[in-house]
């Protein structure tokens, strides 16, 4: 058989059973760089991944997105079979992701107490992790039977992964060992720990993180940039997953075939009430006039908003909404990206200064006609658009600069108040595979964008890494300006989910390398039982993306 070499644009002769990697020790593939995994036909695989026809290969490096991810899940195994060693009888918890790095907790069997280990400790644990990433031991690939694997699983006390596998009834499964010890990911692992040499682990709170390496200097780990109020808004929604007893994918499908998903619906609704409810309290009480509302593509900013409004409005102040896209600049003078493209998620495409000028107006009592943008015509046409501040009214501004103090730094600090919405994803796949907050927030957005702006999945996933090109330029630093942390996730959405994004990842077509993204993600919602979607109320942040909101968009 023959394997393209897309790496390479040629073919190579191969027997039936190779690899990819055995076509590297062999000698048929040379390459300027060391790979760290491959996609097959546009499948993320091991580089063991073994071949019996035709296919094309690729070879990627760990600086891709997609070798950082296989490089994190090199670091989680290794940091388990040094747990497994140094703490015998205790769980692994590899929680979510914050501070650059991954947020990690050590819990005895059958207690819900975090055991808090000493910096000594951890750094014990760093130790045992680089002597093994010294050894080059290898990741050994196996695909079982699920229910040959699921009796290691028990014995390792690994509970929330056989609850996983008996809820999703795969037949077969892909599995790891690591000197004995079995474990599994969602998604490839390196050839062996010695593909992984860099990391370090940083004591916090009640647990620690674990950073990977630097990609802008290999030789280094990441420094963790501390981020106290979006972990605070992380540690309150993993202690409400506990209250409720859903903490993973396992757990939420018992809850959907014990029929007991309702009740979450509407506790997980209450809770998103009640948070919006409390912010509106305190901007209420600290009398701001401005309400700035930020956060990145797809998190929820618009139905936040409105409800926002309806809160303000039950305490006797009047929401009015300025729109930050009215005060985009003429097309002609928009700033471009690094590809040439307009670049409107900078914020120099907006009219600070027209911006400015209006509000400290507004503020003063007086009487501003509002811009309107033509996005059509590529600029500001002016109409009758006028506002005055009322002394019961609160302007309310959502755009993804709303954090930036640059933004409107005319106006008084005293009367501002700052909100920021993401989709904060403490709901785990299972103790050492969690939910990325970006692929819960790409799934809304191709959602969204196929059924109401009639574009492609295949479109939003080419376009997905400007759009975080873009958050990280000019949200996240930002994030912790904010006077409230809205986190607009909720446990059940990727089961509701499910039946939406599936048909539409499903139309991307194979030759191209998105249908990677989209493979990946098919995988991923086959976790899910299905939730149905008349079970979800009119008012909930979900129905944005899924249609059917009380609310006008």
């Amino acid at each position: 058989m023959e394997i393209y070499i897309k790496n390479q644009d040629r073919y190579v002769g191969a027997e039936g059973g190779c690899s990819p990697l055995s076509l590297i020790e062999e000698g048929s593939v040379a390459l300027p760089f060391r790979p760290i995994c491959c996609r097959v036909n546009n499948k993320t695989e091991d580089l063991r991944f073994p071949i019996y026809s035709s296919k094309q290969v690729e070879y990627l490096s760990d600086n891709t997105q997609t070798g950082r991810r296989v490089y994190t899940r090199a670091l989680c195994f290794m940091l388990y079979k040094a747990v497994s060693e140094m703490l015998p009888g205790s769980q692994l918890r590899i929680e979510h992701s914050i501070f650059r790095g991954y947020f990690c907790r050590i819990f005895e069997v059958g207690s819900s107490e975090p055991c808090v280990l000493t910096p000594d400790r951890i750094q014990s644990l760093q130790r045992r992790m680089q002597e093994l990433a010294d050894a080059d031991l290898p990741f050994e690939r196996h695909e079982r039977l699920t229910s040959d694997l699921l009796p290691k699983l028990r014995e390792q006390n690994l509970f929330s992964k056989v609850l996983l596998f008996e809820t999703t009834g795969q037949l077969y499964t892909v599995y790891y060992t690591l000197d004995g010890l079995a474990d599994s990911y969602y998604g490839a692992l390196p050839p062996s720990t010695g593909y992984a040499p860099v990391f370090a682990l940083h004591p916090y709170a009640d647990g620690f993180i674990l950073m990977g390496r630097d990609p802008q200097n290999p030789e280094r780990a990441l420094e963790p940039e501390r981020q106290t109020k979006m972990f605070k808004a992380f540690t309150d929604y993993m202690h409400f997953n506990e209250v409720v007893k859903v903490r993973d994918v396992g757990e939420l499908n018992m809850s959907v075939r014990e029929r007991k998903v309702r009740d979450l619906i509407n506790v997980a609704e209450a809770m998103h009430e009640r948070q919006i409810g409390h912010i509106a309290d305190e901007i209420v009480e600290r009398g701001a006039k401005i309400v700035l509302l930020a956060g990145p593509s797809s998190s929820g900013k618009t139905t936040t908003c409105k409800r926002l409004a309806v809160q303000l409005m039950t305490s006797l102040v009047t929401p009015k909404m300025i729109s930050l896209d009215d005060y985009f600049v003429d097309r002609e003078v928009t700033p471009r990206d690094e590809t040439g493209d307009y670049d409107y998620e900078s914020l120099y495409a907006l009219d600070l200064k027209r911006l400015n000028s209006d509000l400290s107006r507004l503020l003063a009592g007086e009487t501003v006609n509002l811009p309107t943008y033509s996005f059509e015509f590529g600029r500001r046409i002016e109409k009758e658009k006028p506002l005055k501040m009322e002394p019961t009214d609160v302007l309310i501004i959502e755009g993804i600069h709303g954090l930036n103090p640059e933004l409107i730094s005319s106006v008084g600090a005293s009367s501002i108040y700052k909100v920021y919405v993401s989709a904060l994803t403490t709901l785990a796949i299972d103790d050492h595979n969690w939910i990325s907050p970006n692929d819960n927030r790409l799934l809304r957005r191709i959602v969204r964008d196929y059924r109401y702006r009639h574009t492609s999945a295949l479109d939003t996933i080419r376009r997905w890494p400007s759009v975080r090109r873009g958050e990280e330029k000019w949200i996240f630093p930002f994030q912790e300006n904010a006077d409230a942390t809205f986190n607009s996730s909720l446990l059940f959405e990727l089961g509701v989910m499910k039946e939406y994004a599936e048909p539409i990842l499903r139309q991307v077509p194979h030759n191209v390398e998105e249908y990677a993204n989209a493979y990946r993600l098919l995988r991923f919602l086959e976790y899910f039982d299905p939730i149905p979607v008349d079970q979800i109320p009119p008012t909930s942040l979900l129905r944005e993306f899924l249609g059917g909101s009380s609310f006008h968009y």
